[in-house]
């Protein structure tokens, strides 16, 4: 059983609600759900906790920072089978991006606090500088997709700017986090500081709408953010969120094509395309385009299936392969739920599948599927190719694929997305902005514009006598 932790101790209470393996689909653990009284309880520890933790220089919390860092080296081997068991994700890409990802988190944002410099102004006879305190007590809402990873890249920032926290997990992938309390405990961690509580979404609302919650950082879908900000209107409460995308990849005939279709290939199906970065539209210039479609087809029938992370999203997914043949699309591979003759056959696999020949019109290309599939267009013109990859509601991520360094730069700037990468994919520097605009999320997180969420400035000014002549 999976309890709370709460004021620096284990808490045992409410309800018990199953979680489940996604490639058997078997219930693999218990775990206690929050009710009021135990979101409350959490509340009310954090901030008991935040006035000493605020005081502390810096410095001394970046410390902190650090000797987690090391915490989570050292049950290393844990969170991988903690994050396998709740994600069903590859051995590959958890020892080698989750929770490392996790590591670099907390030890980058402490050299960015400890390092950044103070804003001071001069004018004459006037001296005006800015201070910085932390919000108070932080929400934190974190994804079933990368559970480790994206708790640690909301923890880091705002523990480091002098915010003590409560943190809720999906439901769904709760164990990893059960583990980052016993690193807390065993580092020493003041009590209050972490609080993390278990629960559905149920949890989560009682959480963000808390009168002693300050602030809310959420990772998930553009729906749930959108009830997060009527939830929290009322307080006028800082929020930061990253929602949903529906991503672009524009590949150019002038492109290597193929480092384009393997990068491709990754940007579709990674994580089984559970990543909010994840492309779901690929646009291909014309002379190129049927060699693309078969070769990227050939490629996504050699990838290993992942599960969904449940049977409900697995589902959603299977909806959306029909629809797309509804809507008159050609499914070029996949499309259906893969047979392993064995324990997998449980769980919550769906086929890699790229379709194409669907209108930008149609609802597949406008709604986010979050799964292991794309559309493939074509196209003829640069201008042509920015005003099918901007035309979407969301803004999130493109992915852009040509060796001519002037359209790189050219087409780059003019892609109405929080991030675009040219000729890669998924690389991070964590100093930069990372977030996207219009119902892909408010906000950036990264660097120094994750530390400005999570404090507030006040500006100082002092009038300096002039000395008598």
């Amino acid at each position: 059983m999976l309890t709370h932790f709460i004021g620096g101790e284990p808490v045992v209470a409410g309800k018990a609600f199953p979680v489940h393996d996604p490639v058997t689909g078997a219930v693999v653990r218990q775990v206690n759900e929050a009710d009021p009284e135990i979101v409350d309880r959490a509340v009310r520890a954090a901030r008991e906790a935040a006035r000493d933790w605020a005081a502390l220089p810096v410095g001394e919390r970046a410390g902190w920072m650090r000797r987690l860092a090391e915490g989570i080296e050292e049950r290393f081997d844990d969170l991988v089978v903690a994050e396998i068991a709740d994600t069903g994700k590859p051995l590959d890409q958890t020892r080698t991006l989750d929770v490392p990802r996790g590591i670099a988190n907390f030890r980058a944002f402490a050299e960015i606090a400890a390092q950044r410099p103070d804003d001071a102004f001069h004018l004459s006879g006037v001296l005006s500088y800015t201070v910085r305190r932390p919000l108070g007590v932080i929400g934190v809402i974190v994804p079933w997709n990368l559970p480790f990873l994206l708790m640690t890249w909301k923890l880091a920032p705002a523990l480091v700017s002098g915010n003590t926290v409560v943190v809720k997990p999906s439901e769904h992938t709760p164990s990893s986090a059960a583990i980052f309390a016993e690193i807390c405990a065993a580092a020493g961690l003041p009590p209050g500081v972490v609080n993390i509580i278990f629960g559905d979404g149920s949890a989560g609302r009682l959480l963000v709408e808390h009168p002693g919650v300050d602030g809310v950082t959420f990772t998930g879908s553009t729906r749930t953010g959108t009830s997060i900000m009527r939830s929290v209107a009322d307080r006028v409460k800082p929020i930061s969120f990253e929602l949903g995308g529906k991503n672009a990849g524009l590949v150019f005939e002038d492109c290597d094509l193929d480092r384009a279709i393997e990068g491709s290939v990754k940007s579709v199906f990674t994580n089984g395309g559970q990543v909010c970065l994840c492309t779901e539209r690929l646009y291909v210039q014309r002379p190129i385009f049927e060699e693309f479609c078969e070769r990227l087809a050939a490629r996504a029938q050699e990838v290993e299936p992942q599960p969904m992370i449940s049977a409900e999203h697995r589902e959603k997914v299977l909806s959306y392969y029909t629809l797309a043949r509804s809507e008159g699309a050609k499914v070029l591979t996949g499309g259906g739920v893969p047979a392993f003759g064995d324990h997998r056959d449980s769980g919550y696999f769906v086929e890699p599948t790229v379709v194409t020949g669907l209108s930008e019109w149609s609802r597949f290309n406008r709604e986010e599927i979050f799964g292991p599939v794309c559309h493939v267009a074509p196209f003829d013109s640069e201008a042509e190719a920015v005003d099918l990859a901007n035309g979407s509601e969301y803004g999130l991520a493109a992915t852009l694929w040509t060796t001519s360094l002037d359209r790189a730069h050219r087409v780059a700037q003019r892609l109405e997305a929080g991030l675009v990468w040219v000729n890669t994919w998924y690389v991070r520097d964590l100093r930069t902005p990372f977030g996207g605009v219009r119902l892909s999320g408010i906000g950036r997180q990264g660097g120094t514009q994750s530390l400005d969420f999570y404090s507030e400035p006040t500006t100082i000014t002092i009038k300096l006598e002039q000395p008598d002549a």
